[in-house]
């Protein structure tokens, strides 16, 4: 068995013509079919495969973005449930965009975040109130609504806000760490759900409990973006940068210096690392990656009020880090996007078709045991069996390989020159004593 697993991951026209068929078949199923929940699951389950090819990462970019853009999209487009697979799909990729910044704060830097969706929020508050009439009511002049178009840049000014909120939560809880860390972070979520909520007088600013309706939706050159399939392609885009932005940030210097500062905050002050930069910039950048999936989330929705925010999200979105695995951006995707599918179309669907059997006399459920009330549980059971049988995550995290001959020799040649003196020339008509 392990010289048929190690021919199959030498073998790229094996793998390659594996992965085209199962694109292929389940790209058709879920185009020709009126619904089938378990062809789309094959048919996302085709980018977990190409993750575990042996191709290039350009490679794999490539093929990965023709799935995304033009496969998944073209494939649920043939029946009646195309806009249920693209509210799945665009979840996902609302939570995964989330999941990769606590990642940063969780996994890069371990500083544990219970209140992650306080940025969330600050991002969608911060569209929602100037896109609507809401702010007519705490400054003066008649500005608001505005249009849809100012979307784009909302999407930037959320995540600053949220940023800006980060380092603020940073700033007093830098000498807090382990339990008490989380504790601080869990406040500042249920604070800042509290404001939002009470925050209607004196002076109404985000409306209170009732909420801010009537959120302008996208537009871009007069098309507003008011259905799934279209918000999907945004969300897309943002995921890409994300999905970018934290590779990049992973194998940097301030990368590496969250990794120590998680690992030892002692030996990497002493190490040179700033402590107190650093974590604010793990803050900072992991809430605005939060507070731009708050934007989206605002205008898809066209209402939040504080109900949305609570700490079952935070735990929910923490949840996702810890089962893909931590400090593992592929693992965080997968864990980000198996527990939203789980949530909003495995277990929904699974419900529905036992109460048909139930209303068709099939099968007797008792009414304590009755699906809808049992989904929650099988969730919970569920992540009880993942965390047994993978305790380190689905994608455990893996160290970058590194070429200890080329370090050598580089750092042998860079002390050969430093060390390396030229001789002193004497002074022309000088005397050398």
């Amino acid at each position: 068995m392990d010289k048929i697993k190690q021919a199959f991951a030498q073998n790229s026209k094996m793998q390659a013509l594996i992965l085209v068929l199962l694109v292929l078949v389940s790209a058709l199923s879920v185009y020709m079919m009126a619904k089938s929940v378990i062809a789309f699951l094959i048919l996302l389950a085709s980018l977990l495969l190409l993750h575990y090819t042996s191709f290039t990462v350009k490679v794999k970019w490539i093929i990965g973005g023709i799935l995304v853009i033009l496969i998944i999209p073209f494939a649920t487009s043939g029946g009646p449930a195309y806009e249920s697979y693209m509210e799945v799909a665009t979840q996902s990729g609302i939570y995964i965009a989330m999941a990769l910044g606590l990642n940063i704060v969780v996994g890069f830097a371990g500083l544990l975040d219970l209140g992650f969706v306080a940025f969330f929020a600050i991002g969608a508050y911060t569209y929602g109130i100037f896109s609507t009439a809401q702010a007519n009511k705490f400054l003066t002049g008649d500005f608001f609504p505005l249009s849809g178009s100012t979307f784009w840049l909302f999407i930037f000014i959320g995540g600053f806000m949220a940023a800006l909120f980060g380092i603020l939560l940073g700033l007093p809880v830098l000498r807090v760490k382990g339990d008490y860390l989380a504790i601080v972070t869990l406040g500042f979520g249920e604070i800042v759900r509290i404001i939002f909520n009470n925050l209607e007088k004196p002076i109404n600013i985000t409306n209170g409990a009732k909420g801010i309706s009537s959120i302008k939706p996208p537009d871009l050159f007069g098309l507003e973006f008011t259905h799934p399939h279209e918000f999907y392609f945004i969300v897309i885009g943002i995921l890409a940068f994300v999905i970018f932005g934290v590779k990049r940030f992973e194998h940097s210097r301030i990368g590496r210096s969250w990794k120590a500062v998680r690992e030892n905050e002692i030996a990497a002050q002493s190490m040179g690392v700033p402590l107190i930069r650093t974590k604010l910039t793990a803050f900072a950048v992991g809430a605005s990656f939060s507070g731009m999936m708050g934007v989206v989330f605002a205008a898809k929705q066209t209402f939040i009020d504080p109900s949305s925010f609570t700490l079952l999200e935070s735990i929910t979105i923490l949840v996702m880090v810890v089962l893909g695995g931590m400090g593992s951006v592929p693992g965080v995707i997968l864990g980000a996007a198996l527990i939203t599918i789980l949530n909003l179309q495995v277990l929904t669907e699974f419900a529905n078709w036992l109460n048909q059997l139930t209303l068709q006399g099939v099968v007797h459920i008792p009414f304590a045991l009755s699906p809808a009330k049992m989904q929650r549980f099988i969730f919970g059971a569920i992540l009880i069996l993942f965390a047994v049988f993978r305790p380190n995550g689905l994608i455990s995290v893996k160290n970058r390989n590194v070429n200890e001959k080329l370090i050598q020799e580089r750092v042998s040649s860079k002390s050969a020159s430093t060390t390396s003196v030229k001789p002193i020339s004497p002074p022309s008509g000088g005397i050398v004593q």
